[in-house]
């Protein structure tokens, strides 16, 4: 039994992608290419919005930051995850698993804070577009993403330093292909209701308030757009709100499925977890560049610039 940090030599077993062995190569390739695509896709988000000076506004600072949380997102699970597969080794010390809780929370939120402050700034440039450039400066567009920043470390030292407190059994299986909150806290042979607390009203607060604060933001957004005269200016309007609105729902729909649904112990339910844990952690990030590049005009011609060569680094408002 492993308890605190008593143990640098403890290791859980992670439950993995699959049981099934002659499924694993083609997991492993799968999961390599998604991983290659996603990593690849945000770098080229974040070079053209950083070497176009057209995508020198506040919503691509915004998406800009996204893509960078995106790529150290999936970095935390995929990666352990593709060399146990390749290793046949489905185990993770148990200092590893708290580094990887706690990285993990840290980029899982702040995808949460930033499409949240993503919402906000759409309300301000469609609700109120003549302050729009005084509002959302270059200083309150970091100050704002250093905000996000700075919250998503207290939550996530918040749970992880729980973590310490909890007990378990030598060779737990963790029912997930990575150490989250959940897995950790079935495996654990001590009392978890403190535990559970905290996740139930600090995890639900991450989760329900930014969700909340979107909501608000689009009837706003909607209500706005209405009692615009023209037609071509609602679709210019609507348009500069899709691909954000389908990442919203992609990524919520998944994590509420994950955290705020009850789930069983049985086989079915792990599978079923895993599943909506893939969707969050591995096709989420892997389909933003996508949702956010095919309908805009201007990252597409940003990203056509940058494979014919034509960049230049600079930033400015």
């Amino acid at each position: 039994m492993a308890r605190g940090n008593q143990t640098s030599t403890f290791e859980f077993l992670l439950w993995g992608l699959s049981e099934q062995p002659q499924q694993q190569q083609f997991i492993f390739l799968i999961f390599l290419w998604m991983y290659l695509v996603t990593v690849t896709g945000n770098l080229l988000i974040v070079l053209a919005i950083v070497t176009d000076v057209q995508l020198h506004t506040p919503m691509y600072f915004f998406l800009a930051s996204l893509s960078c949380d995106d790529i150290l997102f999936t970095s935390t699970t995929v990666p352990k995850a593709l060399v146990n597969i390749h290793s046949q080794s489905r185990t993770i010390s148990y200092a590893g698993c708290l580094a990887q809780l706690y990285f993990f929370l840290t980029f899982g939120d702040m995808d949460i804070f930033l499409l949240a402050t993503m919402a906000y700034d759409r309300f301000v440039a469609i609700c109120h577009p003549l302050h729009y450039t005084m509002i959302m400066s270059l200083r309150r567009c970091s100050l704002l993403v250093a905000a996000c920043w700075t919250l998503t470390n207290v939550v996530a030292m918040t749970h992880t330093f729980l973590m310490f407190r909890l007990s378990f059994c030598s060779k737990k299986v963790i029912p997930d292909f990575f150490c989250d909150l959940g897995p950790l806290m079935k495996i654990a042979c001590s009392e978890t209701r403190i535990n559970e607390l905290v996740l139930l009203f600090l995890g639900g607060s991450v989760i329900l308030i930014p969700f909340l604060l979107i909501l608000v933001s689009y009837i706003r957004i909607v209500s706005a757009i209405l009692r615009v005269p023209s037609a071509q200016g609602r679709r210019k309007a609507f348009s500069t709100c899709g691909s954000h609105l389908a990442v919203v729902s992609l990524f919520f729909g998944t994590v509420i499925r994950a955290y705020l649904c009850p789930s069983s112990s049985s086989s079915n339910s792990v599978v079923e977890d895993t599943a909506s844990a893939v969707m969050y952690t591995v096709v989420t990030p892997l389909l933003n560049p996508f949702i956010y590049s095919l309908r805009n005009k201007d990252m597409k011609g940003a990203l056509v610039r940058i494979l014919r060569g034509k960049v230049s680094f600079s930033w400015g408002q």
